[in-house]
């Protein structure tokens, strides 16, 4: 079969996509099938106004229209992840792309809103979706601006029972903490000879402390942390006093965690919290390692952000 890939900007000019999962392609493309392959399901686009002719007013208007056409009743076409999957993944990248005003935006994921929240499966569904897509930090669409918008509105549904709303309040409170420009949630850990300290007392040196929240015993944890203990530039950062390392071990199995010190570098701070900070609530850890670069003042620069980003800014000490 063959296929040709556009950018999602032809979506502004034609109105129509094909199927792809996010998992397996760029945000910003989709896929068109051959014209003589068998037809198939597709996003059903608003048709937009010939008279509108200039790109911000083709967009605004797809995004005001967006869902209009699609049937939210239809569990099939909800369950048709290369319709509705795709839609969404079109849709959430031009959102996102910076270039809409905030009224619009929230214009838009009201009329999503509005549709999905009157039936109950697409309600369930989108509403995984859009936890996979916008909170889930290894998705290529993460962005926790966005979904604190979609959370806010839906915690306003008549439609949304109370323990699901319980739910969504709990992941929107914990999305507004320890944002960039705030102040850490201080806590206490303790250190390996079972002397106790605070994030607030710790020594950042030159006005740098990288806070890292780590699991020995999780897999995708051991990977980072293994490339963060290998890389040079980070030693050579910590040994030259441009930064201070705060590893801090969240779980509750004191007798691995003591077992697992010597994996770490000699030049780290590394402590246990006695699973304060996850008892508590106290920082967003849906996904371990989780790293955070502050400021001598504890404010946050960096918030859960990958070894990647981390690293750049190592770099640029």
């Amino acid at each position: 079969m063959n296929r040709s890939i556009l950018f999602i900007g032809v979506i502004l000019l034609f109105s129509s996509c094909g199927n792809s999962s996010w998992q397996k392609q760029a945000a910003t493309s989709v896929t068109v099938e051959d014209s003589q392959a068998p037809a198939e399901a597709k996003f059903p686009f608003p048709e937009i106004p010939t008279m509108l002719t200039q790109p911000e007013e083709r967009k605004a208007y797809l995004m005001a229209h967006y869902w209009d056409n699609f049937n939210f009743a239809d569990t099939a076409l909800v369950n048709n992840r290369n319709v509705s999957e795709q839609g969404a993944a079109n849709y959430l990248a031009i959102l996102a792309d910076g270039t809409l005003s905030e009224a619009q935006v929230k214009g838009s994921l009201d009329g999503f809103c509005k549709g999905l929240e009157v039936q109950e499966h697409a309600r369930k569904v989108f509403l995984q979706m859009m936890e996979d897509y916008l909170y889930n930090p290894n998705s290529p669409f993460h962005n926790e601006a966005l979904y604190t918008l979609f959370l806010e509105r839906m915690l306003k549904s008549e439609y949304v029972d109370e323990a699901r709303k319980s739910s969504l309040k709990f992941s929107l409170d914990l999305i507004s903490r320890n944002c960039p420009g705030k102040r850490a949630t201080d806590f206490v850990y303790f250190l390996p000879d079972g002397s106790k300290r605070s994030l607030a007392q710790t020594r950042a040196k030159n006005n740098r402390l990288l806070l890292v929240f780590y699991d020995p015993e999780c897999p995708s944890c051991h990977e980072t942390m293994q490339e963060m203990v290998a890389d040079g530039l980070l030693a050579e950062a910590v040994k030259a006093g441009k930064l201070t390392l705060l590893a801090v071990y969240t779980e509750g199995n004191q007798e691995v965690w003591k077992r697992t010190l010597s994996d770490l570098p000699q030049g780290w701070t590394v402590g246990s919290d006695h699973e304060m900070v996850k008892q508590g609530a106290l920082y967003d850890l849906k996904a371990m390692p989780s790293l955070y670069l502050l400021d001598g003042s504890k404010k946050v620069l960096l918030k859960d952000a990958p070894y990647a980003k981390i690293r750049e800014e190592i770099a640029a000490l």
